[in-house]
C-alpha cells in the first residue's frame, strides 16, 4: 500500500540522516540551502526547521538551561548516552528555533570529541552569519560555546 511505501521511505532517510558523519550533515545542509535565490526564501526555510526542532522536555525550560549572550530566550539540553551527546532545545522566538536546529542536526548524536574538533563551516557557507542581526549573530555563538562547554564537560567523564 502507499502508506506502507511512505514508511519504508521515511524509515530509510531517518537511517540515512542517522548514519550520516558530521561532514556530510553540513554538506547536506550547504545543499539545501543552495535551493533557494534569496535569504527570504532561506529565512523561511530556517522557520520551518524551527518547527522540526526536538523540543526540550518542560523539566528543562529553567534558568539552568537557558543560554546567555542571546536575543531571545534559548534553552538546550543534552543528554550522554553510550559515548554520545543527544541535544534537545527550545525557543521563544522561531527563527531562533530554526538556527538551534540547524546546529543539533549537525551535532546532536556525536561524540564530545567530534564536537570540539568540528569547526563549523557550514554556517560561513550557507552565509548565515552574515544575514543576521548582529544581536542574533550574538546569539549564535553563545549557542556554540554551550554546545561546545556541553561537549567539554561530558568529554571529562569518557
Amino acid at each position: 500500500t502507499n502508506l506502507l511505501i511512505i514508511f519504508r521511505i521515511f524509515a530509510f532517510y531517518i537511517l540515512k540522516v542517522m548514519a550520516q558523519t558530521l561532514q556530510e550533515a553540513e554538506q547536506q545542509i550547504i545543499e539545501e540551502f543552495e535551493i533557494f535565490d534569496d535569504w527570504l526564501d532561506k529565512y523561511n526555510y530556517i522557520i520551518e526547521l524551527g518547527k522540526e526542532l526536538p523540543l526540550i522536555e518542560e523539566q528543562y525550560k529553567t534558568e539552568q538551561y537557558l543560554i546567555s549572550g542571546c536575543q531571545s530566550q534559548v534553552w538546550l539540553h543534552a543528554d550522554y548516552r553510550d559515548g554520545l551527546i543527544y541535544f534537545t532545545a527550545d525557543s521563544d522566538a522561531i527563527i531562533t528555533k530554526g538556527i538551534i536546529n540547524l546546529l543539533i542536526r549537525v551535532l546532536s548524536g556525536r561524540t564530545p570529541q567530534e564536537i570540539l574538533d568540528c569547526n563549523l563551516d557550514y554556517i560561513d557557507r550557507i552565509g548565515l552569519k552574515e544575514h543576521l542581526s548582529p544581536t542574533r549573530s550574538n546569539g549564535l555563538v553563545s549557542m556554540i560555546k554551550q554546545i561546545k562547554i556541553y561537549a567539554l564537560a561530558f568529554s571529562q567523564k569518557s
